[in-house]
C-alpha cells in the first residue's frame, strides 16, 4: 500500500504536516516543476530560479533522509505540465492506493486539488498547513465576532505565541504596538549594511540556465541571483539580518534611499513563502535579540508585528475573502496599467527608482510596494486586477494569498474596506518625507499644479474629488475633506485639471506581460 505524498514549491519545509507521521516505506514523495505554474502568470525569473533550485535542493535532502522521492523536471519529455496530471501519472507510476497532501495556499490550486478524489478515485487526506501560526478555523472565528481592526488580531497573535510578552500577561514595555517610533526618514549616512547573497551552487547554476532558455523574455533579469535556496542559507541570512541590520530596522522600515535596495530589511519573506524558514521561530530568534541587549524594542516589536500580525491576518482575510475578492472594485478603476511600470520609463524619481530595484532584484520593500507603486495605481485609477497581477508578476515573495488582499484590498481599497479602514493615498509630501527620491527628480514636489509641479499632488486631490461621495464620511479621511472644502472653487479646478493632463499623457502597457491568456 503506497501512498503518494506531492508537495508544493511553496511547501519546502522538512516539518511539513504530510511528512510528518509518514512511513518513508510505504511513501513517495513527489515534487513537480510544471508550466502552468510558472505561466499563470509570467513570473519574474528571479521567483522562478528560487523555486526549482529550492525545491531540487529539497528533493536531495529527502532522499538523504531516507525519503523516496519522484522529481518531475520541467524539460522532462512526459511532463504533461499541470499538478493533476503529474499526480495522475505518478498514482500509475509508483501504484500508490491514496494521496496525502497540504492544503494548497492559494485557492486555484485548492479548488485544483478538491477535484482529485473523484478524478482518480483514490483516498485523499488533506491536512492543513500548520506552519502558519493562527489556524483558519480560528482566524474565521475571530473575524466573525465584530468588525475589529487587525491591531487587535496582533494583540491576540502576541497572547497565542508569547512573544514579547510578560509573565503578568502584559506587553513588553507597556505597549503593544511601536509604530510610532519606526516612521524616521531615510538617514543622515552613506554607508548601509549590504546582505552578502547566497553564490549558486550547480544546481542552481544548471536552474538558471533553464530560465534563461525559457523564461528570458520576462520582466526582470535573469542574472543577478543570490537568494536562499535551502534551510541552512535561509537562516544565515536571517542570522545576518539580526547581527547587522535588525538594530535599526525599526526606526528605518519606513524610509527609502536610491540606489538602495535592502537599508535594514531583512528580505526573508521569499524564504519564509516557500517554506524554507520558519516564521515563529525567526520571531523568537528576534525576540532573544532583543532580550540579549542587541536589539531595541521598536525593531523587535516592528519586525514580529510583520510576522504574526500583518502576514497571518492576510492570509485569513485572503481564505475569507475569496473568491469575491479577486474580482473586487468598489471604487470601479478601471484604468489600465501603465506602461512605465514594465519599462521604468518614468520622470517620477520614486516610481523609476522603485521599478528598477523590483526589475533587478525582484524585491521592494513594503513602503515602496504601498505608497509609491501601490499609491500611484490608487491614485491613478488602474484596475485592481491589473495592478495585482503585475505584484504578482514582479516579485520572488509574491502568492496569490499575499497580494490579493495587500494590493486588492489594502493598496487599492477595492474591498470596500473589508481589510483596510481607509484607502493608503498619499501625495507627494509623504514620499519627500520618507525618502531622497524627490531630491533629483524632474518634477519639484513643492509645486501643486503645473507642468513641472509632482503629479502625486494634483493625483491625490482629484482621488478624493472623484470618491467623495464614497470616502467623505469615512471619520479617518475627515480632515482631509474638510480641507478640500475650504479651497476655492479655482484652486479645486486647477488640481483636478493637471490631473487630467497628467493621466491622459500616461501611455497603457500592451497587453502579454502579465498573463500569456
Amino acid at each position: 500500500m503506497t501512498t503518494l505524498i506531492p508537495i508544493l514549491g511553496d511547501q519546502l519545509s522538512h516539518d511539513l504536516a504530510s511528512l510528518r507521521g509518514a512511513s518513508p516505506a510505504s511513501s513517495v514523495v513527489l515534487l513537480m516543476e510544471v508550466a502552468e505554474e510558472t505561466g499563470y502568470v509570467r513570473h519574474h525569473p528571479h521567483k522562478i530560479i528560487l523555486i526549482f533550485s529550492a525545491m531540487r535542493h529539497f528533493a536531495a535532502e529527502l532522499r538523504e533522509r531516507g525519503w523516496t522521492v519522484d522529481y518531475i523536471e520541467l524539460e522532462d519529455p512526459e511532463n504533461r505540465g499541470s499538478f493533476t496530471d503529474e499526480v495522475g501519472r505518478a498514482l500509475t507510476r509508483h501504484g500508490a492506493t491514496s494521496i496525502r497532501v497540504v492544503e494548497a495556499g492559494e485557492f486555484r490550486v485548492a479548488r485544483m486539488i478538491a477535484g482529485w478524489p473523484e478524478r482518480f478515485g483514490v483516498p485523499v487526506e488533506l491536512l492543513p498547513d500548520d506552519r502558519f501560526i493562527c489556524p483558519l478555523p480560528d482566524f474565521f472565528a475571530w473575524a466573525g465576532q465584530a468588525d475589529k481592526p487587525m491591531e487587535y488580531f496582533y494583540r491576540d497573535q502576541r497572547r497565542r505565541t508569547g512573544l514579547l510578552m510578560e509573565p503578568d500577561g502584559k506587553p513588553t514595555g507597556g505597549h503593544w504596538n511601536y509604530d510610532k517610533d519606526n516612521r524616521s526618514g531615510p538617514p543622515h549616512q552613506g554607508d548601509f549594511p549590504s546582505r552578502c547573497p547566497v553564490e549558486p551552487d550547480a544546481v542552481t547554476r544548471d536552474v538558471i540556465e533553464l530560465v534563461r532558455r525559457r523564461f528570458s523574455d520576462h520582466f526582470g533579469s535573469v542574472d543577478g541571483f543570490g537568494l536562499p535556496v535551502t534551510a541552512t542559507q535561509a537562516e544565515a541570512a536571517l542570522d545576518e539580518f539580526i547581527a547587522t541590520r535588525l538594530p535599526l530596522f525599526g526606526t528605518y522600515q519606513d524610509a527609502m534611499v536610491v540606489g538602495e535596495a535592502l537599508l535594514f530589511h531583512a528580505a526573508i519573506s521569499t524564504s519564509m513563502n516557500c517554506g524554507l524558514l520558519d516564521p515563529l521561530t525567526a520571531c523568537r530568534k528576534v525576540e532573544a535579540a532583543f532580550r540579549g541587549g542587541k536589539a531595541p524594542l521598536n525593531a523587535a516589536e516592528g519586525f514580529i508585528r510583520q510576522i504574526i500580525g500583518w502576514r497571518e491576518y492576510m492570509r485569513g482575510m485572503y481564505w475569507r475573502e475569496m473568491p469575491a475578492l479577486g474580482e473586487a472594485n468598489a471604487l470601479a478603476a478601471t484604468r489600465p496599467l501603465p506602461d512605465f511600470y514594465w519599462t521604468g520609463e518614468t520622470d517620477m524619481k520614486c516610481l523609476a527608482e522603485s521599478i528598477r530595484n523590483t526589475r533587478d532584484n525582484a524585491y521592494a520593500h513594503h513602503i515602496q510596494r504601498l505608497m509609491v507603486l501601490g499609491n500611484f495605481a490608487l491614485l491613478a485609477g488602474v484596475a485592481p486586477q491589473a495592478i495585482s497581477d503585475w505584484f504578482l508578476v514582479v516579485y520572488a515573495d509574491a502568492y496569490e494569498w499575499v497580494e490579493h488582499p495587500n494590493v486588492i484590498g489594502m493598496s487599492q481599497w477595492a474591498d470596500g474596506g473589508r481589510i483596510a479602514t481607509k484607502p493608503y493615498a498619499a501625495s507627494g509630501a509623504y514620499i519627500d518625507r520618507m525618502s531622497d527620491y524627490c531630491q533629483n527628480c524632474v518634477y519639484d514636489v513643492k509645486k501643486k499644479v503645473g507642468p513641472r509641479a509632482c503629479p502625486f499632488n494634483s493625483l491625490y486631490w482629484d482621488f478624493l474629488a472623484r470618491h467623495e461621495q464614497r470616502l467623505s464620511g469615512n471619520h479617518r479621511l475627515r480632515n482631509q475633506y474638510a480641507t478640500w472644502r475650504r479651497m476655492s472653487p479655482e484652486k479645486q479646478a486647477a488640481y483636478r485639471e493637471w490631473a487630467q493632463r497628467f493621466l491622459d499623457s500616461l501611455e497603457p502597457a500592451e497587453p502579454g506581460w502579465a498573463r500569456t491568456n
